[in-house]
């Protein structure tokens, strides 16, 4: 459900100026217009020629005292450069809400480098957001009150929907789910483009016939009130044609090869977490 804010103006910072937050800031501008006041903070100054130019917000290559007028900070840095970006922040914060995206980053870890900020929230999106057909996990550390708890789901619900967790170790659950999910989906995608292709379909006819029935089948999932595993039985006739496909998948293992994968991702956003976080 949709949280609205009781805000005539929303001003936020955004440090890093990437794919992600190009979605983030697109999305706020289509929804919220005049209404929002963005800055973003990048050392390439070409991205943010673009950005100000496409969406109108004011740039800055550097952090200075201006962020302290923000009453959202975003930090949309890879993981990798969070420390560093952090410990430049720190000077510049007071109660700002403070939202992440990165994988692996703990709050614990983030409040540290920001000198003991405790208003954070930890956020795992996913690239539909650039189409706005996003979903985003998300977690609240102690320090955020109910205003800025809603003002962090408005701002990730700029581009899709949202999902509140109440641990954060889940984060790397939803990583593991939805934050790297459309990667398995785009090599299933693949591998049924290839197989048109093999039986004698163009590339263009399996993309099609693929997209299609992937978009087609997500729908009847989301709008039909019979579990999925349900829906996939009612396709599959006993020694039909589905059937036979089912079966050389499970003899394959598929299913399992895919909890595995997905269980290998959790574990990697859990290291990231225990490599990044030192000092």
């Amino acid at each position: 459900m949709h949280t609205d804010v009781k805000h005539t103006e929303l001003t936020l910072s955004f440090i890093g100026g990437g794919n992600m937050a190009n979605a983030l800031i697109g999305g706020l501008h289509a929804r919220l217009g005049a209404a929002a006041t963005i800055h973003v903070v990048d050392p390439n100054a070409d991205a943010l020629s673009k950005l100000a130019q496409q969406f109108g917000v004011s740039t800055s290559t550097q952090m200075d005292a201006s962020l302290a007028a923000s009453a959202v900070i975003l930090l949309a840095v890879k993981p990798q450069h969070m420390k560093e970006a952090a410990l430049q922040l720190a000077p510049h914060l007071t109660d700002q809400l403070v939202i992440s995206i990165a994988a692996g980053i703990r709050s614990a870890d983030l409040s540290r480098w920001l000198g003991g900020h405790g208003a954070i929230v930890r956020c795992m999106p996913n690239t539909p957001a650039l189409i706005a057909q996003g979903i985003t996990g998300m977690v609240a550390s102690a320090g955020v009150s109910a205003e800025q708890r809603a003002i962090a789901d408005t701002v990730l619900q700029a581009v899709g929907a949202t999902v509140w967790l109440d641990d954060e170790a889940l984060i790397d659950s939803v990583t593991a789910v939805s934050g790297s999910g459309p990667a398995y989906v785009f090599y299933f995608l693949e591998a049924m483009q290839q197989a048109a292709q093999e039986l004698g379909l163009t590339a263009e006819q399996g993309k099609t016939l693929a997209l299609s029935t992937f978009a087609g089948a997500t729908q009847l999932a989301a709008q039909s009130p019979d579990p999925i595993a349900v829906l996939r039985e009612k396709v599959t006739s006993k020694g039909g044609t589905t059937y036979a496909a089912l079966t050389s998948m499970e003899s394959a293992g598929v299913k399992q090869s895919i909890i595995t994968a997905m269980k290998a991702a959790a574990d990697r956003g859990k290291a990231l977490g225990d490599e990044l976080g030192v000092d």
